[in-house]
């Protein structure tokens, strides 16, 4: 389906109607066969042309999301006096910034609060994981109509990714806005909503980067700390990290490229006597764009991290959060606005059970070593001002420990939406600050609650998208960006 443009012509009779240059591009587009995301380069042409809907150049943010669900208790938000059922087996250690403790199963991070801040009272009503990922990934406490937690919908509200690649100016021929190194999907193979673009349509779905394509044979940051929550036997991960494939699509080699840029060539000629010179230069630059997507070997250098320094990987660490977050730190580079990683495959951080082992020997050491050297290598080269790093998952974990006999051996927690810890760093962020609190077992906001409204508008803000910025569903109506107000006390 053509993307409307409203901006360009005047509604006929109440229905919006196309600008014939505008469908003429979106079809000499379609001709090439670049798949979803064909229509980033018009998208950002339009931005370019209207303020309201470009974001500010220069400016990214890294969305590293923990799917399963981040036991606050944990990791940024011990509570060592509550009661043994409830403030588990970890110790408290000091931060460089002065009264605040973290888990100690995150030195590096303690040694470097001086950089990030914390929201410790983000809240939200589900407990449920599919309703939970919807809710943090599309910046809406309210369910769509209808909403599925066994499968995406049209109907879903759209991920702040989508929002995010359609409103963000994109800085180059890559997309403003993609996800690595997969799509979330249970073990049991059900995608999980939220993630796609819903009711803006399929085309304006985030681009995939499907860098470790979904294995359900295992968790973790393979393959130095793979691991089975319910500690089964396993055979070795099947999956591996890989250089995405960038090729052109099945059926579109060089003979059938070269047949349908003759194609557009002639689309040119014809457009030639609708538009002035100047236009079809335009166009046929960001046409040469999308090509060069697939072709040019400096884009696909952007993701290739196998040629990095032994010592820089050494830092990030030799597994799937490590790379990860190095492909992200390139992709900044690169100008990509906005990168959402996922920090584990198959609800990685569900910790039911065996939660404590699980934590301090698989899950929190990647994640403590690779937030770390990201945030060290943005700073070092000048970045991390400009890049908004956050961290969360859909929903934190239950103040008591419990144990599920039937499926583990060791105690863990339940999940809970009331409250989470958010980190959040550069972009901004003063570093060094807790914003909110909350209650003494951990369990509901004590002070200042946020919600994933304003968790979305601390993104897009930091984005430098306008607050009266719209997004249309596919029916061409249009949708405030903003549900929220940007979390305060951060800068």
């Amino acid at each position: 389906m053509l993307q409307r443009d409203r901006r360009a012509t005047p509604e006929v009779a109440g229905h919006p109607t196309f600008s014939r240059r505008f469908a003429l591009q979106a079809g000499a587009v379609g001709l090439l066969g670049l798949g979803t995301d064909h229509l980033a380069a018009l998208r950002s042409a339009r931005a370019a042309d209207d303020p309201a809907l470009a974001g500010e150049a220069g400016r990214s943010v890294i969305f590293i999301f923990l799917s399963g669900g981040l036991a606050q208790h944990d990791s940024f938000d011990p509570k060592p006096d509550a009661p043994e059922g409830i403030r588990g087996e970890f110790r408290p250690i000091a931060t460089r910034t002065p009264g605040v403790r973290i888990c100690e199963h995150l030195p590096l991070l303690a040694a470097r609060s001086h950089l990030w801040s914390m929201v410790r009272s983000l809240t939200h009503p589900s407990n449920d994981h599919s309703a939970g990922h919807h809710v943090m990934l599309t910046g809406r406490s309210d369910l769509p109509a209808g909403f599925d937690p066994n499968r995406p919908r049209p109907a879903d509200w759209p991920s702040i990714a989508a929002v995010a690649g359609a409103v963000a100016r994109s800085r180059n021929n890559l997309p403003p806005a993609v996800v690595l190194p997969e799509r979330l999907v249970h073990n049991t193979g059900r995608v999980i909503p939220g993630q796609f673009a819903g009711t803006m349509g399929p085309r304006r779905d985030p681009w995939f980067i499907e860098a470790s394509p979904f294995d359900p044979a295992a968790y973790g940051a393979y393959p130095e700390y793979e691991f089975d929550h319910q500690d089964r036997p396993r055979s070795p991960r099947r999956s591996r990290f890989q250089v995405p494939d960038l090729t052109l699509p099945e059926g579109l080699g060089g003979g059938r490229l070269a047949g349908r840029l003759g194609l557009l060539a002639d689309l040119d000629r014809q457009r030639a006597d609708l538009d002035r010179a100047a236009t079809v230069g335009r166009f046929g630059d960001r046409r040469q764009a999308a090509v060069s997507l697939l072709t040019d070997p400096k884009v696909r250098g952007a993701f290739d991290i196998s040629d990095s320094d032994p010592k820089l990987l050494d830092r990030y660490g030799r597994n799937s959060f490590g790379w990860s977050l190095l492909m992200a730190r390139r992709l900044v580079e690169a100008g990509v606005s906005l990168i959402q990683v996922n920090l584990g495959n198959n609800e990685t951080w569900d910790t039911h059970g065996n939660a404590f082992p699980h934590l301090k020997d698989n899950l929190l050491p990647p994640t403590d070593r690779a937030v770390s050297a990201l945030l060290d290598d943005l700073g070092g080269s000048g970045l991390l001002g400009s890049t908004l790093v956050l961290m969360a998952g859909e929903f934190g974990r239950t103040p008591r420990i419990s144990t599920l006999p039937s499926a583990y051996k060791l105690p863990g927690r339940d999940h809970w939406g009331r409250v989470q810890t958010v980190f959040l760093a550069g972009g901004g962020v003063a570093g060094g600050r807790v914003i909110g609190s909350s209650d003494r077992i951990g369990g509901h906001p004590a002070t200042d609650p946020q919600t994933p409204e304003n968790l979305a508008a601390t993104i897009y803000r930091s984005l430098g998208i306008p607050a009266l910025a719209a997004w249309e569903d596919e029916t061409g109506r249009p949708h405030q960006v903003y549900r929220g107000e940007p979390i305060g006390g951060l800068a």
